[in-house]
């Protein structure tokens, strides 16, 4: 499942599956400017980080562009403020950063290149970093398959499959990678309130997929593996920290320590791109704070009475003991945590 970001040559512009009307609507959002790229981010078209990245990268092309439309005569300055608009889109997954940080750093290595040549150079950039993105999960997949043994039912929080990448996922891409070697698994998708991305989003994408999946409420999560119906969880991550703190999406850090009480292991999924090694502990990762409306309301229904507040916390963050390990594209990263990741950085 890769036809959810498309670059389109006809039309100069990223187009996105709109992951808001997901799964009874399929519609389509046409990015032909840094105000387009920064609107999908913050109200969530596309979400999870390395789609985040992969969308930031074909948003530092458009800003190039929309540069080059204007004449402006200072073009540079122009263009570094509308990379910074990119970047600040949403604060907490750091694909969104890094993926500036990268094309930025390619320009930077160039500073002979006219606009016109760092236009022609991004665009190429970003379909690198978005065919690279799919490599990866790949990757992840192959790591994580040997953790799950045949009969196993899966339990993940959010959506970390192909919709939050540029194709196969990182949370699923072990799942997938272990059906692909013959095995039969089963995914439990926990509804993932407020903005519903387990009910709306995993289990749209592996039921058209065919693998089989079963949604459960939040709530459910602690008698479904007091029953023993849970083997494994495996969930994504917005930013992992040098120590190996994750933060996933809010509810995340619940299910971890329902998971340890059961001796269930728990295991984080994310390529290298995620793990940020400036950032010492999950202490210092920022969490998004998001529009109270998520909560108030289902859809168009509201469900809360009027003026009374509400908390809507994007993400928590999993202590690193809570983990068993960190699949990543170079492998499964085991604590230490501290020590794995400065290794793999080295």
């Amino acid at each position: 499942m890769t036809e959810h970001i498309q670059f389109s040559p006809e039309k100069d512009a990223l187009v996105l599956l709109d992951q808001r009307y997901l799964p009874t609507r399929e519609e389509w959002f046409v990015c032909k400017t840094v105000a387009d790229i920064c609107e999908a981010l913050v109200v969530m078209v596309v979400r999870g980080a390395p789609a985040i990245g992969v969308t930031a990268a074909y948003g530092c092309y458009l800003a190039a562009r929309e540069v080059q439309a204007s004449g402006v005569a200072d073009w540079k300055g122009a263009l570094s403020a509308k990379l910074e608009q990119v970047a600040s889109a949403r604060p907490t997954a750091v694909n969104l950063r890094w993926a500036v940080r990268l094309m930025q750093g390619e320009w930077n290595k160039r500073p002979e290149f006219s606009l016109d040549d760092l236009c022609a150079f991004w665009l190429q950039k970003a379909k690198t970093v978005h065919a690279e993105d799919i490599a990866t999960c790949m990757a992840i997949g192959a790591a994580g398959a040997d953790l799950i043994d045949d009969g196993d039912t899966v339990l993940t929080h959010c959506n970390a499959g192909a919709l939050a990448t540029a194709g196969y996922g990182t949370a699923l891409a072990p799942i997938r990678a272990a059906v692909a070697q013959g095995k039969k698994v089963r995914v439990i998708a926990d509804e993932t309130r407020p903005f519903l991305q387990g009910a709306r989003l995993t289990a749209y994408e592996l039921h058209k997929d065919g693998i089989p999946v079963t949604v459960a409420c939040d709530n459910a999560c602690a008698l479904l593996m007091q029953r023993g119906l849970v083997q494994k969880v495996i969930v994504g991550a917005d930013r992992i920290a040098a120590n190996g703190d994750a933060a996933n999406k809010i509810g995340t850090f619940g299910v971890a320590l329902i998971a340890k009480e059961f001796g269930v292991p728990f295991y984080v999924a994310a390529p290298v791109s995620t793990i940020d090694p400036e950032t010492a502990d999950g202490s210092l990762i920022p969490i998004e704070d998001r529009t109270p409306r998520e909560v108030t309301h289902v859809g168009q229904t509201q469900i809360t009475p009027d003026g009374v507040p509400v908390y809507n916390f994007a993400f928590d963050v999993t202590p690193n003991r809570l983990i068993r390990g960190i699949i990543t594209e170079r492998g499964v990263l085991a604590a230490p945590y501290t020590e794995a990741i400065a290794k793999l950085f080295k």
